[in-house]
């Protein structure tokens, strides 16, 4: 064969390769696919998986998600109906129940996403701004379950306002009016949920700024009540400290009266037994007492307190 021959077969055989490879796509399980020819759809959404033929360079597949999906969405601005305005951030799961109205309306995920942004947003937006702030949070009347301290710190009269719709039935609203929107794009809403609600930020810190001073002076309030037992404490101890002294003061004045009495009648036993010499040895203890280098003493000769310094002579 010459050389010329085998370059045709092989472009020929490149060709038909290329061609088949074009010619076969797959469908996974997960997916759904829609045909298009020359950008317009052709048939319906093809469901089923496996292997499928189209035409070559002409047809295209689209692929989308059969599963359900998740849309998160930004957080909004909202006034409630009772003027209180509020942070607000939603959740969503969806998916593509009708691929062919899916790609007519909105081509692709990115634009379902836009879609839904505005269809969620906004009837979050109804719902927020015709209800009052406390069904939003709030999904029942259950009482709180609080400490003393904590039923300060919250508000009164929103802790006793009744809840009439309350948040999980919120929800449902902005699914069931969401819902009748989105068939139109092919999409099919299964939840919607308020992910989270939170005050704007100058309310926010004004909230905090209250929280703050509450605890602040449930502080004070415990300081105070702390510093009362303290010095209650303290003025027992020194109740309890007097009296201790004083019990002691008194034993011991106790004993020292029994030492004087007993010292008493051991001197007069003594004094009794020989008084001279008691009293010679009371004044020579008084000589040396009252008596030194320096000490000068006028006395009379005859004074008795010299008896026994004339009687040495």
């Amino acid at each position: 064969m010459k050389q010329p021959a085998k370059i045709v077969i092989a472009v020929a055989a490149l060709l038909a390769l290329l061609v088949l490879s074009d010619a076969f796509y797959i469908v996974s399980e997960t997916n759904q696919v829609i045909l298009t020819q020359f950008g317009e759809p052709v048939g319906g959404a093809i469901m089923n998986p496996g292997l499928h033929v189209k035409l070559p360079f002409v047809q295209k597949t689209h692929v989308f998600e059969k599963r359900w999906l998740e849309w998160d969405g930004d957080s909004n601005q909202i006034p409630t109906k009772d003027k209180k305005y509020i942070w607000v951030d939603t959740y969503a799961r969806w998916r593509i129940s009708d691929p062919l109205v899916f790609f007519q309306r909105v081509r692709d995920e990115r634009g379902a996403y836009s879609r839904l942004d505005d269809i969620i947003d906004g009837e979050t937006r109804n719902a927020i701004a015709n209800h009052n702030l406390i069904e939003i949070v709030r999904t029942s009347n259950r009482p709180f379950e609080t400490t003393g301290e904590l039923q300060e710190v919250l508000d009164v009269v929103t802790v006793l306002e009744k809840v009439e719709v309350g948040r999980d039935k919120i929800n449902a609203i902005i699914l069931k009016a969401a819902s009748a929107i989105t068939p139109e794009y092919g999409i099919e809403l299964r939840d919607v949920k308020l992910k989270r609600v939170n005050y704007v930020d100058d309310v926010q810190r004004k909230v905090f700024d209250r929280m703050i001073s509450e605890r602040k002076r449930i502080a004070e309030r415990y300081r105070s009540e702390g510093d009362g037992k303290s010095a209650e404490i303290r003025g027992q101890r020194e109740r309890e400290a007097k009296r201790i002294e004083s019990e002691a003061y008194r034993k011991g004045q106790e004993v020292m009266g029994k030492a004087d009495a007993e010292a008493t009648q051991i001197y007069a036993a003594a004094y009794n037994r020989d008084p001279a010499f008691y009293q010679f040895i009371k004044t020579l203890d008084t000589y040396r007492e009252i008596m030194g280098r320096e000490t000068v003493l006028i006395l009379s000769t005859d004074a008795e307190f010299l008896k026994f310094l004339r009687q040495s002579k």
